[in-house]
């Protein structure tokens, strides 16, 4: 079995969906559940682009062990410094630079000749390894590339000390036979190919990212650079738990293997889905909701009679079986630690008492606590906002009837400590908690999106809300969840507001450090 090594940029080009603002706590957690999936390469951010990005990808870097962490850099020096002075305390120092190498390219955007292009390559590459042993060279838009010029900029790329090259269908445009023929062409004609690994990174435009990646697979790569749920630029990136477990099914075929945690990745979709807002389709392969559903009466007869009848891929192979539920309202702290450091979970006591008492507050008031119920609970206080003074949602009530206008009223306790009564209408109980919220700053806050979504089935299922905001020209998402869908809401709200903040002390503190 050939290893494919797992490239993840879920907080890299994932991120870069529009929509998605992760902050550095939530990229942690996230990383730290990339790592127990077992993906080769985290792609942690862009360290040059901004300094949130630098702050996660250096804390990431000092964080994860099993895993190699990687940052993004273009073949800039000042890109390649930043890179490694976030990435200097990895375990393996890695760092991704690329360079644009098609004509359109080359010539409207970087507005260089292709000599200019191969010198700024081979500069870049030759500076990042004077720092960093490990040095994956990308060329942007690659299949759009003249072929020959791609084996010349390789050649001298390899020889100047690249370790991996990338050669990624930017815009997605490329289809299995052809992709498939571009990486074997380029293994047979690159000199210095054997000394290299040789990547594919394929976005989803046209529908094809994970059959474009598996033809590369086919056709000698080496490493896929995929994302979880395939989120990112336009349409996507390939999926990587399409990928890792199409390899796993059909191994007889592809005779390649991944070395990813299979039954970790309803877990980790879940959990990017969550921190996004990005929601799964319920038709998404391998990890949507109706992956192993079966509503057809000939499919269920067939399944109630043998499961490999419908069934390829067994629910319990991505970690989708059943979990015993041993946890109600009369469990105590031990019950909860426990079930928290199974799910992955690693909290102060102060972060887990948090969610102890939430989870008691859930467990008087709701029949059944589901897995469901008990990850967003946990994930809550994982990545919540520590360390800055904030706002904290009281209460929140609001009055509705058809023929009344809806006004919500609600309590909260300032930064400082003092308790406010606020109070407004709007044209629907959520603008309503919107208008009256947003009484806590002193200008205009824009909701640019809104969604609340169910975490678990029946009546009394927890409600998950999430917030897009824009305030004094900062974008920020909040999340919360409740059984009451307007409580959720007004809570997301207080939450996207207190990331404000957030934002606003590291952003001064890091211009001071400076």
């Amino acid at each position: 079995m050939r290893k494919i090594d797992i490239f993840d940029t879920t907080l890299r080009d994932g991120e870069q969906s529009p929509g998605i603002n992760l902050n550095t706590a939530e990229k942690i957690e996230i990383a730290k559940q990339l790592e127990r999936l077992g993906v080769t390469i985290i792609e942690a951010g862009f360290p040059a682009s901004s300094p949130g990005d630098f702050d996660a990808v250096n804390k990431i870097a000092g964080t994860v062990k099993n895993s190699i962490v990687t940052g993004l850099a273009r073949c800039v020096k000042n890109d390649i410094d930043r890179a490694w002075e976030a990435l200097k305390v990895a375990e393996q120092p890695h760092v991704h630079v690329f360079l644009a190498t098609s004509p359109i390219h080359m010539e409207y955007k970087l507005k260089k000749t292709p000599d200019q292009v191969v010198e700024q390559a081979v500069e870049a590459v030759k500076y990042a390894k004077k720092f960093f042993p490990l040095v994956e060279w990308s060329a942007e838009d690659g299949f759009r590339s003249d072929r020959e010029f791609l084996v010349r900029i390789i050649e001298k790329v390899i020889e100047a000390g690249a370790t991996t090259i990338n050669v990624p269908d930017t815009v997605g445009y490329a289809t299995p036979q052809e992709y498939g023929d571009l990486f074997r062409y380029l293994k047979e004609n690159v000199r210095g190919a054997e000394k290299v690994k040789f990547s594919a990174h394929c976005h989803d435009d046209l529908g094809m990212a994970v059959a474009n990646s598996l033809a590369a697979i086919e056709n000698g790569a080496d490493q896929i650079e995929c994302t979880i749920n395939g989120i990112g630029e336009r349409a996507g990136n390939a999926s990587l738990e399409e990928i890792a477990v199409a390899l796993h099914i059909r191994k007889d075929f592809y005779q390649a293997e991944t070395g990813i945690n299979l039954k970790e990745i309803k877990r980790t979709s879940q959990l990017v889905s969550r921190l996004t807002g990005f929601l799964v389709p319920p038709n998404k392969a391998v990890v949507g909701k109706n992956a192993f559903a079966h509503e057809s009466g000939i499919h269920q007869d067939g399944v109630l009679k043998n499961k490999q009848t419908y069934e390829i891929i067994s629910p319990e192979l991505v970690g989708e079986g059943e979990v015993p539920l041993v946890l109600g309202k009369h469990s105590g702290r031990a019950a909860f630690r426990d079930r928290a450091q199974k799910l992955g979970f690693e909290l102060s006591d102060e972060k887990l008492n948090k969610a102890f008492e939430e989870f008691k507050k859930l467990a008087d008031r709701k029949k059944e606590i589901t897995e469901e119920d008990l990850i967003t609970l946990l994930t809550e206080q994982s990545v919540s906002i520590e360390n800055i003074p904030k706002f904290e949602l009281n209460s929140v009530q609001v009055s509705y009837g058809t023929d009344n206008i809806p006004t919500a009223t609600a309590s909260v306790t300032t930064p400082e400590g003092e308790t406010k009564a606020l109070a407004a209408t709007g044209a629907g109980s959520v603008e309503a908690i919107f208008n009256t919220l947003e009484q806590l700053v002193d200008s205009k806050v824009n909701v640019l999106d809104f969604q609340v979504t169910s975490v678990s089935k029946g009546r009394d299922a927890l409600a998950d809300a999430v917030v897009k905001i824009r305030y004094n020209d900062v974008t920020t998402t909040g999340r919360d969840s409740s059984q009451d869908v307007l409580e959720a809401t007004a809570k997301a709200f207080v939450d996207a507001i207190n990331r404000y903040l957030f934002h606003e002390k590291f952003v001064k503190k890091h211009i001071a450090q400076i």
